[in-house]
């Protein structure tokens, strides 16, 4: 997103590092198992019907009769295993070849702050080749949704924090970015305190290992899915002997800190709107959007978003469309292709005065409703990244990189430069610059990088192989556009990934997919 940016981690302090390795003693081959499948000391999960959505889950409906939910009590503070407990919410859809069974598959969609419990029964269909030899598994992890979640303001206030200016340009407006940020935060302290600590990805790690041992697995079969893969190589750093088939795809870059992260997002959402701008002009009169070459298109936008500063248009409501809520709203249509056509209707009506399409894309990314109710992803996002990353950067230095983020992107350099500083005043101290996930003796884990991602640039899955050490990490390569590679629907990726989880069978690395519809991968490079 724009105005958050992704943020970036890495190797764990000398303390995390203790308690990473108290967590090693859990290990699922080092805990006996009940009759009841799960390991001894961690419960079995009783499952039952699911619930409608709570309103920190965010929009969705009651899942169906194929969906059972159940709840795993986690230690809140892995430094007192015995301490108070808070309970992780979780939801699953059982194989249906039950006699070829391989065990549970985890998903993890992102984020972070990406509810589970609500996006896995939507997405289920992109994975049902998956489902006749997995159960479908996710959860809402440790601040998310129903899982201790994280809350800083309510939706009044989360409308007016949304709608303010989050790209300063004169020292009054930076006096209200400030004031605002630090409003925001300190609510975020006041209702959430006793959390805060503790939403880091290294502790919910070590949650997927106690998921793993309540469901029964003696091995963790994963699907990461952008932030998904780094907690999925944190998972691999500190428990790699219990890894089994694992799943990388939208890889963020463990070896960028949280300017960098910034920076790359930066340049990737602005590849992703030339991208999109070129297709509009190969489609010629059937793109309703002025100018004859993508330069063009891209220059219009930025004449919007000035118009926008200086007078926001009509929204939805009494709500206006901001040129923060547009840059939002194009950020949002990037992450798929298949919103291009929303892009381009959006675009076309807020040079005619009308914004409540670009505004609705805007209220998709923050977690709002169409009845105005927010789910927690905006505060569990800035809560387990500041929990992650050390980065507290002053305006000082803000400002100097501001001219660097601009040449990357006169779009969405400003909103992502100005991000830099989502962590400054937080409460609770970061845990490292960038995360570790050397995972020697982990079993391969297969890694895809898509050279049009917007939001985890292509150059992330290439550093994850490198970083998750010799014979762990295979990388497969897409050429195609959007945020991730399976949920695309190309044949060639999907081929590659279940042959791997449901027979073992691990692609040649180096492969490469175009997008397209060939029905098999291509040879490596």
């Amino acid at each position: 997103m724009p105005t958050h940016a992704l943020r970036v981690a890495a190797a764990a302090t000398a303390a995390a590092a203790l308690l990473a390795t108290s967590a090693c003693s859990e290990s699922g081959g080092e805990k006996k198992r009940g009759k009841d499948g799960a390991a001894q000391g961690i419960k079995k999960p009783k499952w039952g019907e699911c619930g409608a959505p709570t309103p920190a889950e965010g929009v969705g409906q009651v899942p169906g009769k194929d969906w059972q939910c159940a709840v795993v009590d986690v230690p809140l503070d892995y430094a007192e295993p015995e301490g108070e407990t808070i309970p992780l919410a979780l939801i699953r859809a059982k194989a249906r070849d039950q006699d070829k069974r391989i065990g549970s598959l985890v998903f993890n969609f992102g984020g972070p702050g990406g509810s589970g419990i609500s996006t896995l029964p939507g997405a289920a269909k992109e994975y049902a080749a998956l489902r006749e030899r997995y159960d479908l598994v996710s959860f809402d992890p440790r601040g998310v949704g129903r899982s201790a979640p994280v809350l800083c303001e309510d939706d009044k206030q989360l409308d007016a924090y949304y709608a303010a200016d989050s790209s300063p340009s004169t020292p009054e407006e930076e006096k209200q970015y400030l004031a605002t940020s630090k409003k925001y935060k300190d609510a975020c302290e006041v209702k959430s305190g006793k959390v805060l600590p503790h939403v880091g990805t290294e502790n919910a790690a070590r949650d997927l290992d106690r998921i793993r041992q309540a469901l029964g697995d003696e091995k963790l079969y994963y699907f990461g899915i952008s932030y998904g893969t780094e907690l999925g190589g944190v998972y691999a750093h500190l428990f790699p002997k219990n890894v089994g088939r694992a799943v990388f795809d939208a890889v963020v870059d463990p070896t960028k800190n949280s300017e960098q992260g910034a920076l790359g997002q930066a340049k990737g959402f602005q590849l992703a709107l030339g991208n999109f701008a070129q297709d509009c002009v190969n489609r010629g009169d059937s793109c309703v959007l002025q100018g004859s070459t993508a330069k063009e298109i891209e220059a219009n936008i930025i004449k919007l978003q000035k118009e926008l500063a200086a007078k926001p248009i009509p929204g939805s409501g009494d709500r206006l469309l901001t040129e923060d809520a547009a840059t939002n709203g194009i950020a949002f249509a990037l992450y798929s292709k298949e919103a291009w056509p929303l892009l381009e209707q959006g675009l076309d009506e807020a040079e005619g005065g009308q914004g409540q399409l670009l505004l609705a894309m805007s209220d998709a990314l923050n977690g709002r409703d169409p009845k105005g109710t927010y789910s927690n992803i905006g505060s569990a996002n800035t809560a387990i990244s500041c929990a992650d990353s050390k980065d507290r950067y002053t305006l000082a230095q803000t400002k100097a990189k501001l001219p660097e983020f601009r040449a990357a992107s006169p779009v969405f350099g400003d909103f992502l430069g100005w991000a830099m500083m989502g962590c400054t005043d937080w409460p609770v101290a970061g845990a490292w610059n960038t995360p570790d996930v050397s995972a020697p003796g982990s079993a391969p884990i297969l890694v895809i990088g898509n050279t049009g991602d917007p939001a985890t640039p292509y150059e992330g899955a290439r550093k994850m192989v490198e970083r998750l050490g010799p014979g762990v990490g295979v990388e497969l390569t897409f050429k195609g556009e959007g945020h991730g590679a399976y949920n695309s629907g190309d044949p060639c990726v999907q081929q590659a990934v279940d042959s791997y989880l449901l027979d073992g069978k691990v692609p040649g690395a180096g492969t490469v997919c175009t997008a397209s519809k060939s029905p098999a991968p291509t040879s490596p490079v």
